[in-house]
């Protein structure tokens, strides 16, 4: 039913991780709209985040490669995300992992290091050596 599932496997890979993942309950408002024209709305919460997007539990039917908006309950900010994958969820219909179309770190009340961080770690492990 075009829903791929999220396995550890699948999802595995530091490797392909481009922004730390942080376990972080957000309230977010998804607005999907149809190529009918038909607006579906739905309020949830977030599971997990990053400077790419996140996982979210949704009840409307959304599939991989739609793009939908998704604003941030408390600040009102708003952006354009698009659905990676999709999994059937115990707790709420779908399991939605989404990405942002464009990095958006500052979305999320967390700070995500910045890459030049990693940098001067190694840096510093470097001149201790």
């Amino acid at each position: 039913m075009g829903h791929e599932k999220i396995t550890p496997e699948a999802s595995d890979g530091a490797n392909r991780r481009r922004s730390e993942r942080v376990m972080l309950k957000v309230p977010v408002h998804v607005s999907l709209t149809s190529s009918e024209g038909i607006v579906t709305d739905e309020t949830t919460c977030t599971q997990v985040v990053n400077a790419h997007g996140g996982l979210l539990d949704l009840e409307m039917e959304i599939f991989a490669g739609q793009i939908f908006l998704l604003t941030n309950s408390k600040t009102g900010v708003t952006r354009e995300c698009s659905v990676v994958r999709t999994q059937h969820s115990p707790a709420r219909g779908l399991l939605v992992a989404f990405q942002f179309a464009t990095p958006a770190p500052d979305f999320w009340p967390v700070v995500f290091p910045p890459k030049d961080w990693q940098s001067l770690e190694s840096q510093a492990v470097d001149q201790e050596k």
